[in-house]
Order: C-alpha cells, then sequence, then structure tokens
C-alpha cells in the first residue's frame, strides 16, 4: 500500500512540476538539443562544401570552364578565392590585362576574406594601373581593407599617383605605408627608395 502511495505521490509531483513550469524546461532542452543537432549538420555541411571545392579547384590549373563551376558552385569558398587569385595571376602575367581583371573583380565582390579582399583589390589596381586606368586604379583603392593591409594599398596609391605625375599625393601616400609598416618589414627599404626617387 505505501509503495502505490508513493507511486501516486511521484505522479501527483510531476504533475505539479509540469504544470508550474516543466513545460517551458522541456521546451528549452528540446531547443537546445535541436540547436546543437543543426550547429553540427551546419558544420558537416561546411566541411563537406570545403572539400568539394578544394577537390575542384585542384582541377582548374588554367581550365576557364572548371574557374567557372567553382565559383558559381563554391563561391564563398577559400578554394574559389584562392584559384581566383591565381588565374588571375597568370592572366596578367600573360598580358590578358582585362581577364585578369574580370577575376580581381570576382574575388572582391565575392569573397569576404581580408586577405583576398586586399590581394584583390591592390592587384586590379595593378592591372588598371598597366593599362593607365588611373582614377579606376584608384578608386579600388579606396576599398575598405583590414588595417594589416593598409601599407600595400597606400604603397600601390602611391604607384598609381607617381604614375599620374601626382608627386606630392605619391610621396604622402608612400610615408603612410611606411608608417604603417613594421620596423623589421623588408619593404621599408623600397618604399624609401620610391620616397627619395620622387
Amino acid at each position: 500500500m505505501s509503495a502505490h502511495h508513493e507511486e501516486l505521490q511521484e505522479i501527483e509531483n510531476a504533475k505539479h512540476l509540469w504544470r508550474n513550469g516543466g513545460k517551458w524546461l522541456f521546451a528549452l532542452l528540446v531547443a537546445a538539443a535541436l540547436g546543437y543537432l543543426g550547429n553540427v549538420i551546419y558544420k558537416g555541411q561546411v566541411k563537406d562544401k570545403n572539400e568539394k571545392a578544394a577537390a575542384l579547384a585542384s582541377q582548374v590549373q588554367g581550365d576557364a570552364t572548371k574557374l567557372t563551376e567553382l565559383q558559381q558552385k563554391f563561391s564563398q569558398t577559400a578554394a574559389a578565392g584562392q584559384a581566383s587569385l591565381e588565374t588571375a595571376k597568370s592572366l596578367f602575367d600573360a598580358g590578358k590585362l582585362d581577364e585578369a581583371a574580370t577575376q580581381y573583380r570576382w574575388v572582391l565582390a565575392n569573397q569576404k576574406d581580408a586577405l583576398f579582399q586586399a590581394s584583390a583589390a591592390k592587384n586590379l589596381a595593378v592591372v588598371l594601373l598597366q593599362q593607365k586606368k588611373f582614377d579606376d586604379a584608384l578608386t579600388v583603392l579606396n576599398t575598405p581593407v583590414d588595417e594589416s593591409f593598409a601599407p600595400i594599398i597606400n604603397e600601390t596609391k602611391g604607384d598609381v599617383l607617381t604614375a599620374q605625375g601626382k608627386t606630392k599625393e605619391a610621396s604622402d601616400a608612400y610615408k603612410l605605408a611606411l608608417d604603417k609598416l613594421p620596423e623589421n618589414s623588408p619593404n621599408r627599404e623600397l618604399l624609401q627608395l620610391k620616397m627619395a626617387q620622387l
């Protein structure tokens, strides 16, 4: 009889707990479990996507069709950004400036990584400098980049302004680059040389 009484008491306690906040506790536990499960699934999908992108990127090597497929299917991945930058450099080296510019613009539009953004902005400006599109180059160099990449952007601005014959502005840009470079940077001497030649 006492065991039966204890069972009834436990049932009553459970009902009381359920009525006085137990539903909310249960809902909270379910939400936490679903959140954890969603996070695990999301990380698995990201890993799978990155692996597929890397496999496709390894096949690009100058193949425009493969690069386009990579950019369309995996536009946000580091593999797509890296392959696009490498392709742009090859096109630049081959003298295909318009095609190189197209790839650098794609990186700027689709990649959010600070290194990719700075690299694409700097290199696109160099392409435009080669094409003597000075204003376009300066516009590209106004792309917001992480502060750690400011020296290379300012140095390239100095190069563009030098090509325009704007020595005062070029000197200011080089000085900005020099001021933000670490003391032990090997690029300091080159910047000082550029400033001395103005």
